[in-house]
């Protein structure tokens, strides 16, 4: 093949290809794009869906509207950067990819996939065993059945595996399925679609460390009794001096059950909540920052829980204190949001931008040449921003 001067098109449009190809959470969650140039630190307002709840009368009864929304900062601008001898930029498409823009793009990928991760502590709902490396079909539909207590879409669902989850759920079903498809598995690592899940590995996985939660013996109950939405629960019972909660942790409050969002019958299931900010107990007392927001009224279209936590309801944490668990994830693709905007072109530079409108993805590739090292300065840039939309269409999948 023939040599040829890579333009700073070329270059962008390959890298954005890269880009796309190294992601794994980032090519399964909402993606949005923003023609227009935002500033890092600009904040994008996304309008959440209303819900209803239906009455059985004749009486006309109006849902109390509440017009939800979201934001999203770009707060992240990540790059990568090398320097070459100009001479190395007249060469084939193939070469450079490989050598150059190929690691790069992988680079930014994983970043951008670690922050799409690192978002879990938003998810309340869990399955799984602490400490056990999920490797069961049955651990699978546990966390389906979450999403369908949630009333998440059936379609396009999604699970995220870190590596030894991925390889160990590989091996325990490779049985399972045809001839060819087992093949796929054992030979690529590749689990495809099972109980109507989209399955992928991604090293990107988080570990989450749970707080001092059990230290000398205390067992936290709730101080005084909930109002509805609360998004913080008083409690006490705790050791006086060693008991911590860290954002992320995942508790049940006894007698206080989940319910569905469409009806608001009980499921019959604990209502599990997150921890959304570290605590630490001085006195024995803690109030404790939480999601879902604690609500309940018998008209509310917005209840997450069929009764309010009442004083002396027993606090019950998942896992062991002080202890790392994978958390892996399950996941309607709207959970999650993956926002990308253009960055605003340097005057007079060699450079260009690609944008992929149908999958939210920009990226910026600017070219300089360094005078006192005599060489050429290249680098690539994206300005993004991650958040969790829907947390109840999602479920830790805990390892």
């Amino acid at each position: 093949m023939s040599q040829s001067l890579l333009t700073p098109t070329i270059i962008a449009k390959e890298s954005l290809l890269m880009l796309l190809n190294s992601m794994a959470m980032g090519r399964h969650v909402h993606t949005a794009y923003k023609n227009e140039f935002v500033k890092v630190g600009s904040t994008i307002t996304i309008r959440k869906p209303n819900k209803f709840r239906a009455t059985k009368a004749q009486v006309r009864s109006n849902t109390n509207i509440e017009e939800p929304s979201t934001s999203i900062t770009m707060s992240t601008q990540a790059h990568v950067s090398w320097a070459f001898s100009s001479v190395e930029l007249t060469t084939t498409i193939e070469e450079y990819s490989k050598r150059y823009i190929e690691p790069a793009a992988a680079a930014l990928a994983n970043t951008v996939d670690a922050d799409l991760c690192g978002l879990y502590a938003d998810v309340y709902n869990s399955v799984g065993t602490p400490g056990t490396t999920p490797a069961s079909f049955s651990v699978l539909g546990d966390a389906q059945t979450k999403l369908d207590d949630e009333a998440a879409p059936q379609e396009g669902r999604i699970c995220i595996l870190n590596p030894a989850a991925n390889w160990a759920m590989a091996d325990a079903l490779k049985g399972t399925f045809a001839a060819k498809v087992a093949e796929d598995i054992i030979t690529k690592g590749y689990l495809g679609t099972i109980a109507n899940l989209n399955i992928y590995m991604d090293q990107n996985i988080q570990r989450h460390l749970t707080g001092t939660f059990a230290s000398g013996g205390a067992v936290p109950v709730v101080k005084t009794g909930s109002v509805t939405k609360d998004t913080t629960l008083a409690t006490d019972g705790w050791d006086v001096s060693n008991n911590t909660v860290k954002n992320g942790d995942v508790f049940t409050v006894d007698t206080v059950y989940a319910v569905n969002p469409m009806s608001g019958a009980s499921t019959g299931v604990l209502r599990q909540f997150a921890v959304s900010a570290d605590g630490a107990s001085l006195s024995g007392d803690l109030t404790i920052s939480v999601t879902p927001t604690i609500r309940y009224a018998p008209d509310d279209a917005y209840s997450t829980v069929n009764s309010l936590p009442v004083e002396e309801d027993g606090l019950t944490f998942m896992g062991n204190e002080n202890t790392y668990y994978p958390q892996n994830l399950v996941f309607h693709p709207n959970a999650f949001a993956l926002v990308s905007v253009p960055i605003e072109m340097p005057a007079n530079v060699w450079g260009a931008r690609e944008t992929a409108p149908e999958v939210g993805l920009s990226i910026r590739v600017v070219k300089q040449y360094d005078i006192d090292q005599d060489t050429e300065v290249i680098r690539l840039d994206i300005l993004y921003g991650v958040k969790t939309l829907y947390p109840e269409l999602a479920c830790r999948l805990w390892g």
